[in-house]
């Protein structure tokens, strides 16, 4: 096959079989193995593993690979339940035993934090929940766009449009009828709706002619495909209810035991106060609300502080309140000081800007309590709070993902007195 235009090869050739063996896993989920110590990068690989693989992009200090074959399995290697597994992008672990997806997800964890923060941490046990599969409460398969507005409805639907996810490599749509992360009643409404889009006429439902996404929400009223349909999701005594579009974790499983854990760790002997920096519907806040004075919280989205404070007298809470704006403006307007508060930030992927940052230095709470969806961002924040008197004294990753990569994590941090502090 001729190599791409932009191939570089060296040190191998356009697919190129290679035989190598897998020494560990990156925090990409893939598998990591050296040929006289040039690093090949490998999916749906375990470590000690010996393997065949097809190279198929060499970078500048390492190169990718596709599986070809399993010379010599893992003790850990199980057979995906998903017949579209190494297809779909969506899972990385499913060929791995789930315990030893819980150890490589800890381990993960504990190296950016050596390799980051230069000081002996204690990475806590990964909390988990059953189940590992059928766990996922939201759904958003993705269609493309038609080919012509011409074609007439399909009337034989085994010759059917992809309706799925982007696939491992590139972004072709992998058709999934079904997904073993999505709960029972996600799944069923899936079926419904693929029949549904490819049933219909293009000229009629515009939509299918550009491509899009398919929403399926499940809370206590059942699943959703609208996404201004009102969802009601139950966590822990505390009830919220949010559009079925909105954000809101999709692990009903194992977020109560989140939320739990970040509601005893913003507490501490003189701490009076809570401030929630991205607070979304209000999910913190009011969880948090009954161990403190006053909890404040601020989001940039119009319609998720509506219904944060929504939610507030739903649960009957009245020491909570919520403002629109960007989280970087919120501590000029508190009335309370840093010195008897806690503030929880659980921003998105890519972590906190230096904006932010600084106006959180400046009001110097005296504890943090950071959630995140991406350990590598969040390891590089630490090292800001770490250079501002802060001290990290627990991290607790959570599994809300089983059978992915993904990891959510959440780090605790006190800040140190100085001198100058107690005049």
């Amino acid at each position: 096959m001729r190599p791409p235009k932009k191939f570089t090869p060296h040190p191998f050739n356009y697919h190129e079989e290679i035989e190598l063996r897998i020494e560990t896993l990156t925090n990409l989920g893939k598998g990591l193995g050296r040929i006289d110590g040039w690093v090949v990068m490998t999916p749906f690989t375990a470590p000690n593993e010996y393997v065949r693989v097809r190279v198929f992009r060499n970078h500048s200090q390492y190169s990718e690979a596709d599986l070809i074959e399993v010379l010599e399995p893992a003790p850990q290697r199980r057979k995906p339940r998903c017949s579209l597994f190494t297809k779909c992008g969506g899972c990385q672990y499913q060929h791995l035993d789930y315990a030893f997806q819980l150890e490589w997800k800890q381990r993960h964890v504990s190296e950016l934090f050596e390799r980051f923060t230069k000081t002996p941490i204690t990475i806590q046990p990964i909390q988990s929940a059953p189940p590992n599969y059928g766990y996922r409460s939201k759904l958003t398969p993705h269609y493309p766009k038609r080919r012509s507005a011409s074609v007439p409805p399909m009337k034989d639907t085994t010759v059917i449009d992809p309706i799925g996810f982007k696939g491992v490599y590139g972004n072709r749509i992998v058709d999934v009828p079904e997904c073993p992360l999505a709960t029972d009643a996600i799944n069923q409404t899936l079926t419904v709706e693929r029949q549904k889009l490819h049933r219909e006429s293009p000229i009629k439902a515009k939509k299918s002619v550009r491509g899009g996404t398919l929403l399926l929400r499940q809370g206590l009223e059942g699943v959703t495909t609208d996404p201004r349909a009102v969802i009601s999701e139950r966590i822990g005594e505390r009830t919220f209810q949010f559009k079925a579009g909105d954000f809101f974790q999709n692990n009903p499983y194992v977020l109560p035991k989140l939320v739990d854990y970040v509601v005893a760790e913003a507490q501490g002997p003189g701490i009076h106060h809570l401030v929630d920096a991205y607070c979304g519907v209000g999910l913190f806040c009011i969880s948090a609300a009954q161990h403190f004075k006053s909890c404040f919280g601020i989001e940039i989205s119009v319609d998720a502080v509506r219904w944060a404070q929504a939610n507030a007298l739903i649960n009957g809470v009245d020491n909570c309140s919520f403002q629109v704006g960007e989280a970087a403006g919120l501590f000029n307007g508190l009335s309370f000081p840093g010195a008897i508060s806690t503030v929880v930030i659980d921003p998105p992927r890519k972590g906190c800007d230096a904006t932010f940052l600084k106006h959180l230095f400046a009001y110097a709470p005296q504890r943090v309590v950071y959630v995140s969806c991406d350990p590598a961002t969040q390891v590089r924040d630490l090292t800001a709070f770490l250079s501002n008197n802060y001290t990290i004294e627990t991290v607790q990753p959570f599994d809300l993902f089983p059978q992915t990569r993904h990891i959510e994590n959440v780090v605790t941090l006190s800040r140190g007195l100085k001198a100058s502090d107690s005049s």
